[in-house]
């Protein structure tokens, strides 16, 4: 039964590796227009690539990262309701970007200091949470984080009122934009820096996840092995508050593809963080083209926020997960 179950496990990432380039190709062929019309017309090809392309690929990095970032948040705090949305690292990325906007629209400042912007909006987000969630209670009270989580998603949807209200028509129309998450602004810039911030904390956690592999053990276990707890919950909060950071930025808050993915994950291969980080990745972005999808041909020709299908499909999630682990409550 072990071996099996080993041999098993070894196929999983290889079968996985086939999923991105089908959900690629059919997230390019989704859509108005006949197949014959996108693989033969000059119009259909510019549509095709100029238009569908960049937007699959920003639909997979986004998703990529988000899952990224829930793999290390959920390792770092040991609570697989850990959400980057969720525990409000998404709304404070958002007040961020939205707070530069207005000041940016009548400053004249350049709009690439807005993932700066959010990143420190979500990196300030997450160390609240912490403090909040986590001192002065043991570590497995989820309810404190979960708590906290609301608490500073509450905070951040009054701030991003506020800078509705004082924001100009443009300004509006994108802080709108990033309440209920879109794709329509995909790009090639958004698309590099999304593949570079992804790839640069895939190289950088490469070698440090099997401290959050001890960390699962307990936080008097990990010091034992000469881990550094604060340390490492220091540099999960800088890369997931950098990864939400440049997804909200390019995409608004699309929430709980950070809790589905690693939970998919988990179910397949364990819990071992070197199999669970990229096959999350893989299933992140998979589940974002997706919903990409449905968010294009649900209500065509008009177009649904892709936050509203990612939470419509998250929710249930979130809600069996909780239940599981109320019953694992004594």
């Amino acid at each position: 039964m072990g071996s099996t179950t080993l041999l098993r496990r070894q196929h999983i990432l290889p079968l996985c590796l086939l999923l991105p380039p089908l959900v690629v190709l059919a997230g390019l062929l989704t859509g108005g227009g006949e197949w014959s019309w996108l693989l033969n017309s000059d119009a259909g090809q510019t549509v095709l690539w100029q238009v569908r392309f960049p937007r699959v690929v920003m639909a997979f990095l986004i998703g990529a990262a988000l899952s990224a970032g829930g793999v290390l948040i959920q390792g770092v705090v040991r609570n697989p309701l850990a959400d980057p949305g969720l525990i409000g690292v998404s709304g404070g990325a958002a007040v961020g970007a939205a707070v530069y906007l207005v000041f940016a629209s009548s400053l004249s400042l350049s709009m690439w200091g807005q993932p700066l912007a959010a990143f420190i909006g979500g990196a300030v987000a997450l160390l609240v949470v912490m403090r909040l969630g986590l001192r002065g209670a043991s570590i497995h009270a989820m309810s404190f984080l979960i708590l906290a989580g609301i608490s500073v998603n509450v905070l951040a949807s009054a701030l991003i009122g506020l800078m509705s209200y004082m924001a100009t028509d443009s300004a509006l129309r994108q802080i709108t934009f990033w309440s209920l998450g879109s794709l329509s602004g995909a790009n090639w810039r958004w698309n590099s820096a999304l593949f570079a911030a992804l790839v640069a904390a895939i190289i950088f956690w490469r070698t440090r996840l099997r401290t959050l592999d001890a960390l699962l053990l307990g936080e008097v276990e990990a010091r034992s092995m000469g881990i550094s707890v604060v340390r490492m919950q220091w540099l999960a909060v800088l890369w997931v508050a950098l990864l939400v950071g440049i997804a909200v930025c390019a995409s608004g808050v699309i929430g709980f593809v950070g809790l589905i993915s690693p939970h998919i994950a988990r179910l397949l291969t364990g819990a071992t963080h070197t199999r669970v980080l990229p096959l999350a990745i893989i299933f992140g972005g998979c589940l974002v083209v997706l919903a990409d999808m449905a968010a294009r041909t649900l209500v065509a020709p008009a177009e649904l926020p892709i936050g509203i299908v990612t939470t419509l499909l998250g929710a249930p999630v979130f809600i069996s997960l909780l239940l599981r682990e109320k019953r694992r409550m004594p």
